[in-house]
C-alpha cells in the first residue's frame, strides 16, 4: 500500500517485463532502463509486439491469477505496452544513471537483480545505490529492490558471471545510507543444488526516501 504515483523508473530492467506487471496497475507511466544494448532491444521488441519477441504470456497469466483474474492477461499486456514510455540506457556508476537524459524525480524506483551484478565491491554498491536512489522524489517516495544474498557467481548459456556477495545487513545499511528508511524487508531462502548459482537467498525490500539525507 502507498506504492503508486505518476512515474516509476526501472533501473536495470534487463530484457524482462515480469517486474513491471503489477507496477503498471499503480503508476501512470513507466521508464525502463538498462546498461546492455541487447537487453533494451529485446524489451523494445516485446513492447512493439514484433515477430520473434519472447513469449511472456505464461508469466503474465500467472501474475493475473495472483491478482485475482487470470483471464485479464491480454488486457494487462496492452496496458504495460502503453505505459512504458521510454527505454533508456543506464549506468548505475554515474551520478545520473541515465545521463545524458535528465529525468524529473520519480515516485518510485524499482531495481531487481541489478546492483549486485553491476558492482564489484561494497563501496561501488553503496555509491550505485545512492545514484539510483537520487532518481526518487524526496519525502515519502519509494525504492523497491530485489537482491540476491551471498552469491558469488551465476551462469547462463554456459557463460559464468561474477556477482557481489552481499549480506542482508549490508544491503539495508546501504539503503539507509542512501537517504531511505526501510519499511519492509523479507528474506526468502534459495533452494540449494542449482549448479547455475551459489546464491543462498533473495531479499525483497521497500524503502521510503527521507526529505533530506540527515
Amino acid at each position: 500500500e502507498g506504492l503508486r504515483g505518476d512515474t516509476l523508473i526501472d533501473v536495470g530492467c534487463g530484457p524482462t517485463i515480469y517486474q513491471l506487471l503489477s507496477a503498471c496497475e499503480r503508476f501512470r507511466e513507466v521508464i525502463a532502463s538498462d546498461y546492455a544494448d541487447q537487453n533494451r532491444r529485446e524489451l523494445e521488441k516485446w513492447l512493439k509486439n514484433e515477430a520473434g519477441a519472447f513469449d511472456w504470456r505464461p508469466v503474465v497469466k500467472y501474475v493475473c491469477e495472483l491478482e485475482g483474474d487470470r483471464e485479464k492477461w491480454a488486457e494487462k499486456e496492452e496496458k504495460l505496452r502503453k505505459k512504458v514510455r521510454q527505454v533508456l540506457k543506464c549506468d548505475v556508476t554515474k551520478a545520473n544513471p541515465v545521463d545524458p537524459v535528465s529525468l524529473p524525480p520519480a515516485d518510485c524506483v524499482l531495481s531487481t537483480l541489478c546492483l549486485e551484478a553491476a558492482c564489484k565491491d561494497p563501496v561501488t554498491f553503496r555509491s550505485a545505490l545512492r545514484n539510483a536512489g537520487a532518481l526518487v522524489k524526496p519525502g515519502g517516495r519509494h525504492l523497491v529492490m530485489v537482491t540476491v544474498l551471498r552469491e558469488t557467481y551465476y551462469a547462463f548459456n554456459e557463460q559464468v558471471f561474477s556477482c557481489l556477495c552481499l549480506q542482508r545487513n549490508e544491503v539495508e545499511e546501504a539503503v539507509e545510507g542512501a537517504g531511505f528508511d526501510v519499511k519492509f524487508s523479507e528474506v526468502q531462502p534459495y533452494l540449494p543444488g542449482d549448479v547455475r548459482t551459489d546464491r543462498e537467498a533473495l531479499l525483497s525490500l521497500v524503502a521510503r526516501r527521507r526529505a533530506s539525507l540527515t
